[in-house]
């Protein structure tokens, strides 16, 4: 992956935001930096000046996902100060819906992942490193149960949000959804050693 350098930051995540709108709409098959700066309402070819190529425009999407959807300081505050998992997972939840675009241009990408080894290894090392974060404020928040509960958590909560995202109310009514991301991690933690 080669990555040329941010003459302008702000244009670097203008395109990054425009291309997880794409990845969003179109599917991977229908990012093309001209789909890109399109959307980013730029010139033709902006794109190329900030990414070498598919591949690199790709990987920074990946980055560019798990920091849209990272909590902000108010709700680590509260996780770190010891709310409860249950309510951090609702929040979890609230966060993703409110930005359902970037977590349907990360369904994508994982997707795109299937296919190309080299995203599929810069992914899966951009969610290694989220999942250790996410396991250190487990352990920060004295949370019970650890790496594997935070595992179990993960899982759950990403066939949760999948549910909600696609077919909602496939399997209840979405307005629960939040009770239900709450439930989860009740279950997953009283069950824990």
């Amino acid at each position: 992956m080669t990555t040329r350098p941010a003459r302008n930051p702000q244009r670097r995540d203008q395109l990054l935001d425009a291309g997880l709108a794409v990845l969003a709409e179109q599917g991977a098959r229908g990012l093309t930096f001209r789909a890109v700066d399109a959307r980013a309402g730029l010139a033709t070819g902006t794109a190329t000046n900030y990414f070498a190529d598919r591949d690199t425009l790709l990987a920074e999407l990946g980055e560019r996902i798990h920091t849209r959807l990272e909590p902000d300081e108010s709700e680590l505050a509260a996780a770190r100060g010891g709310d409860p998992t249950s309510t951090v997972m609702r929040r979890l939840l609230e966060r993703v819906l409110a930005r359902r675009e970037v977590y349907v241009a990360l369904l994508e990408l994982r997707l795109e992942a299937t296919r190309r080894p080299a995203l599929r290894e810069s992914l899966t090392a951009t969610v290694r490193a989220r999942f250790e974060a996410d396991v250190a404020l487990h352990e920060e928040a004295g949370a019970p149960g650890g790496r594997q509960a935070v595992a179990l958590l993960h899982h759950a909560m990403e066939g949760l949000i999948l549910d909600q995202l696609t077919l909602p109310g496939a399997l209840g009514d979405p307005a629960d959804a939040g009770a239900v991301a709450e439930r989860l991690a009740t279950a997953v933690l009283s069950r824990e050693p």
